[in-house]
């Protein structure tokens, strides 16, 4: 059994965290999205992955290599656009042979979902779909069932019209045929999985394997949050050993601190925390909930919640970010009541005593002057002054 993951995708509705990097190097518990999926597929006993690049792929590449790391064998395909998951499988049909699961580079699952999927494989059925059960179900593809068997899958459907709780969990067992559906699907634009697999739903081909258990989507800035503190519930805390936490420090809760990185007297780390390598945090500042990328430096007397701090970033003294809850539009779609304190983006620098309401984005190499109030978005290369 081989395993195909689709990590070729942009993330835009991550910017500006994803500028820099493809989406599924984004830092969980800090360790890339894709490692996760990489280890729940090698620990399901498939030792043969084809991972699908795309957007800044040897991002993905350089850290992966060929899976020895992982104790696998890693063959890489390359969708030169990106024109929707089905295009970007179809990338994998020169390595692959046989039946073989894919799955998507950018969710965090349990191995026992591959495992369930693996030995649910045999008889006649085209295509097996693992499905799950949601809150928010109008988030995703819902399916109805018969039985074991697919009869209805409605992309994203109203609230209004949701009459399952049961999604689509975009991990599935395919054999060679799918490749021939996937060239006879028409499209004008992204062509997606779910779309191809629209007749073989209405001819009852598609096997449901049902799963419950851990799968975690990263869709948006405010699901990075809640996603790395529930894989930091579940793993525990992580301090790796060149970390220097100063004795009046205080850190509580599950929290992961990368290597090389400082926590100075008066400082407090609280749940929910990932602090990448070489990470400074300076005396009587305090971090709660938040993701820290790497070279980061939250300087002295900061209060930094609900945040994500981009790579080599700084956060100037005594700088606060509230957090809490707030009204954001990303894509010209507008999100009510999320949990999101702010956003900054590598290399973005903010001077001292900076205040960002709750919602705040700060893109890409942006620079704040000391005393500004910051709200809503601040493009890539800003400069923002007090007046």
């Amino acid at each position: 059994m081989q395993a195909v993951i689709l990590a070729a995708g942009e993330g835009r509705r991550l910017e500006p965290l994803t500028d820099v990097r493809p989406k599924p190097m984004l830092p969980i518990a800090n360790r890339p999205l894709l490692e996760h999926v990489v280890e729940a597929v090698a620990d399901a006993g498939i030792e043969e992955l084809v991972l699908v690049v795309g957007y800044k792929r040897e991002r993905i590449q350089d850290y992966f290599g060929d899976g020895h790391d992982w104790g696998v064998d890693i063959e890489y395909a390359v969708q030169s656009k990106q024109l929707g998951g089905a295009h970007a499988l179809l990338q994998a049909e020169p390595l692959v042979d046989g039946e073989f699961v894919v799955l998507n580079g950018d969710r965090i699952i349990e191995s026992r979902m591959v495992s369930q999927l693996v030995e649910a494989v045999g008889g006649d059925d085209d295509v097996l779909m693992t499905v799950t059960p949601v809150d928010e179900p109008s988030n995703y593809g819902v399916v109805e069932l018969d039985g074991q068997r697919v009869v209805g899958l409605t992309e994203k459907p109203p609230a209004r019209a949701v009459t399952s709780n049961i999604i689509n969990a975009g991990v599935y067992a395919f054999g060679a045929e799918i490749f021939e559906a996937i060239r006879a699907t028409e499209t004008t634009g992204e062509l997606a999985i779910p779309a191809v697999l629209q007749p073989l739903v209405a001819d009852r081909r598609v096997r449901a394997v049902p799963f419950h258990g851990m799968w975690l989507d990263v869709s948006y800035l405010w699901d990075l949050l809640s996603v790395n503190a529930a894989v930091l519930d579940q793993q525990g805390s992580a301090v790796a050993r060149s970390a220097r936490v100063h004795d009046r420090a205080t850190v509580t809760g599950t929290v992961a601190i990368g290597a090389d990185t400082r926590i100075r007297p008066g400082a407090t780390v609280l749940q929910g925390t990932a602090l990448g390598e070489n990470v400074n945090v300076g005396a009587n500042a305090v971090v709660a909930n938040a993701v820290v990328l790497p070279d980061a430096t939250i300087e002295p007397g900061c209060v930094v919640r609900d945040c994500i701090v981009g790579e080599n970033a700084r956060i100037g003294p005594n700088t606060t970010v509230e957090g809490g809850r707030a009204d954001v539009v990303i894509d010209e779609t507008f999100y009510a009541d999320v949990r999101l304190g702010g956003v900054f983006g590598d290399n973005a620098a903010l001077g001292g005593a900076v205040t960002a309401e709750p919602g705040t984005v700060v893109g890409t190499g942006a620079t704040v002057e000391s005393g500004s109030v910051l709200a809503g978005h601040v493009g890539a290369g800003a400069e923002v002054r007090r007046g």
